[in-house]
């Protein structure tokens, strides 16, 4: 299929857009986050024509891309309920209740969710190895993660249509990193024909869990690289006006560090949002450049525009505009270096409710779905930056 001639529409709600994109960081359980911002979005008529995702945001988008658009929400809530089912966790989250409310005690409770992932795993997603790695043969697979994820495979097979996904309807981007060639690569349905692990594969994050193989080559989590897709969605799609939704899991501000559980949260924070937000910036400012080049070729007399020089620089020139909303996660103070694998149902709520009422309340601004006017072709949208209520 013709990626440059192959259009996505959005849903039935009209915006001054030809493409709308949902772009989904990796964060690990932080990622149900990714699904409030999803049933706002349907819930508001807003279906993206493109969904892309690394770790998470691949899974998420996964069940997105292979459910019809009455599904998605329910199968996204299979999800998260499955993996997040631990009946100890549920009864001390229940009893927790009758307890004082405050950031210690519910730091208490997740860091003991925490600990019980670590050591127990998560349904349907991924258990600890038995027997340990050290005490497998050299070469083996199983020698190289803690964690096995044959569970997820079953999980994705049950909860998401791979037929739907190839059938490209909506297209479907997933980032992994090739183990031995250290190159970034993108399993996309206008190239490649999608299966669970192509999913596995852009969150199989290293050492916890195995590199999958495909097709004769070993690939790890996308995230390893580059832990959004902007990128990808930018310069591999049709020219079109674009609106894209960035739901971003981790924030590049934060306070500075009161202790040594501090430093590991934020050196995370930094550590997973810094690539991302220079991966914006170096977007938008290209965009700049191939605006203003195609506003000078239009300026041109006729006997230029011939020249071989301004064909070459008509292919770099793009007259389209686009439309960034920032949607980005801001944790509480009571989440410390382990949310990411706090897989507890209390935390997963909270993160999904989170997501829900941030996307809601972005939705109700007028500016966040405006077509940029500027003479740059590119704007971004951030409630926390721009907007007020």
């Amino acid at each position: 299929m013709n990626v440059q001639s192959q259009h996505f529409k959005s849903g039935s709600r009209p915006l001054p857009f030809e493409c709308i994109a949902l772009v989904l960081q990796g964060g690990g359980a932080l990622g149900a986050y990714q699904a409030g911002v999803y049933e706002a979005l349907a819930e508001a008529d807003i279906h993206p024509g493109w969904v892309a995702g690394v770790s998470i945001g691949s899974i998420n988008a996964a069940i997105i891309a292979g459910n019809a658009p009455s599904e998605r929400v329910s199968k996204l809530r299979a999800f998260w309920r499955e993996i997040t089912a631990n009946p100890l966790l549920d009864w001390a989250a229940a009893a927790g209740a009758l307890a004082p409310k405050g950031d210690l005690p519910r730091a208490i409770f997740n860091q003991f969710s925490a600990a019980c992932a670590a050591i127990a795993g998560a349904p349907g997603f991924f258990s600890l190895r038995q027997p340990a790695p050290w005490l497998r043969p050299g070469g083996a697979i199983e020698g190289t993660s803690f964690y096995e994820t044959t569970h997820l495979k079953s999980t994705l097979e049950r909860l998401v249509d791979f037929d739907r996904i190839n059938a490209g309807g909506m297209r479907f981007s997933a980032g992994a990193v090739n183990v031995c060639t250290g190159n970034f690569v993108y399993f996309d349905n206008q190239t490649h024909t999608i299966r669970p692990e192509h999913v596995m594969a852009s969150g199989s994050l290293p050492p916890g869990f195995p590199a999958v193989e495909i097709e004769g080559e070993f690939y790890w989590d996308g995230g390893l690289i580059s832990n959004t897709p902007l990128q990808w969605v930018a310069e591999h799609g049709p020219r079109q006006d674009t609106l894209a939704f960035q739901v971003d899991l981790w924030s590049a501000r934060g306070d500075f560090p009161r202790n040594l559980a501090d430093v590991a949260t934020r050196q995370k924070e930094i550590q997973y949002s810094s690539r991302t937000r220079a991966n914006t910036e170096q977007f938008k400012q290209h965009q700049r450049s191939r605006h203003a080049l195609a506003g000078l070729l239009a300026k041109l007399p006729a006997d230029l525009l011939g020249s071989d020089e301004a064909t070459i620089l008509s292919s770099l020139a793009d007259h389209k505009v686009y439309k960034l909303v920032h949607l980005i996660y801001r944790s509480r103070q009571y989440e410390t270096h382990s949310k990411d694998y706090e897989f507890s149902r209390l935390s997963m709520e909270d993160h999904w409710q989170t997501g829900y009422f941030d996307a809601a309340r972005t939705l109700r601004h007028p500016e966040a779905l405006s077509r940029p006017n500027n003479l740059e072709g590119v704007s971004t949208y951030d409630l926390a930056e721009d907007g007020q209520e």
